[in-house]
């Protein structure tokens, strides 16, 4: 499929607010295997976030099996699938989602868009530098695995948190996940979050494992940003299509998910000339992935 062209008119856009907000910091949230709530995660980060006084962006890169929107409960009319086929532009995705989060849906069952090419790349980077929507912070919501379309958003961000659930497939995955961004990526540095977890210490004996051998095969740094138990609540806001922290603000997981958010909040500010989520997309075709060594 051949690329199309991206012309995001300005006039078009929300415009940037009138002092510069600095960089935008780019977190990036992926899991080695599926079923570990990782868009549950990606959801309520990026809500919390949202409540806590940053404006976010939630963008959806599941570009197969998207349901950020599900989640939310939003209806889009268009998705990255009819940018990429030019039948709109980048900022006619832009849904308002709630409390001002902004949400770029992906496409789901396309399965055409599960890898995308370098010309498409650049094809979004140039709609991204006319995305002048005002934005602290951008959460990337991956497809699950180790595709060509994951590493990459992951190699783009400046923090990659990788979910874990308590199960043997879920540490190992999420193993080979860490490896594949370390070596072949350059990625130096992964939050390790624990989900569904029936006790906290459950969340520290999952990291300990991963950082276990983690530390003896790769050099990458794991830092245990926390775990999110397991509730009944979650499960409600899910049908209820709406995020936790909002439907429930009580709720023991709504809790864990602030505290996440109160953590990401901490981290080192990302150091960059620019405010625009431009330099986010420009990463993904200027920075070329590294030889596997091993």
């Amino acid at each position: 499929m051949s690329s199309p062209e991206f012309n995001a008119s300005p006039a078009r856009v929300p415009a940037m607010s009138a002092n510069d907000p600095g960089p935008v910091r780019v977190i990036a949230v992926a899991s080695g295997k599926g079923g570990v709530g990782k868009t549950s995660v990606s959801v309520n980060l990026a809500m919390s976030l949202q409540n806590g006084g940053q404006r976010v962006l939630l963008l959806d890169t599941d570009l197969g099996l998207a349901n950020v929107d599900v989640m939310l409960g939003l209806s889009p009319r268009y998705t990255l699938s009819d940018v990429f086929a030019g039948r709109c532009e980048l900022a006619d995705t832009l849904l308002d989602g709630p409390n001002g989060l902004l949400v770029v849906p992906a496409a789901s069952g396309k399965r055409h868009m599960t890898e995308l090419t370098p010309a498409q790349h650049v094809g979004l980077v140039h709609a991204f530098s006319q995305l002048e929507a005002p934005v602290d912070v951008m959460v990337v919501d991956n497809a699950a695995g180790i595709s060509d379309s994951v590493l990459t958003f992951c190699q783009a961000a400046q923090d990659v948190i990788v979910v874990v659930c308590d199960e043997p497939a879920s540490v190992t995955d999420a193993y080979a996940l860490i490896k594949v961004l370390s070596r072949e990526r350059g990625v130096t540095r992964v939050q390790v979050l624990a989900n569904q977890v029936q006790h906290p210490s459950e969340g520290r004996q999952l990291f300990e494992k991963l950082e276990r051998v983690t530390s003896k095969f790769l050099d990458v740094t794991l830092n245990y940003l926390g775990a999110i138990p397991r509730d009944e609540w979650l499960r409600r806001a899910i049908q209820r299509q709406e995020a936790v922290v909002d439907a429930f603000p009580a709720a023991p997981s709504s809790m864990a998910f602030r505290e996440i958010a109160r953590r990401a909040g901490q981290w080192q500010t990302p150091a960059g000339p620019r405010g625009h989520v431009e330099f986010f997309m420009e990463r993904l075709i200027t920075t070329p992935p590294r030889s596997a060594t091993a």
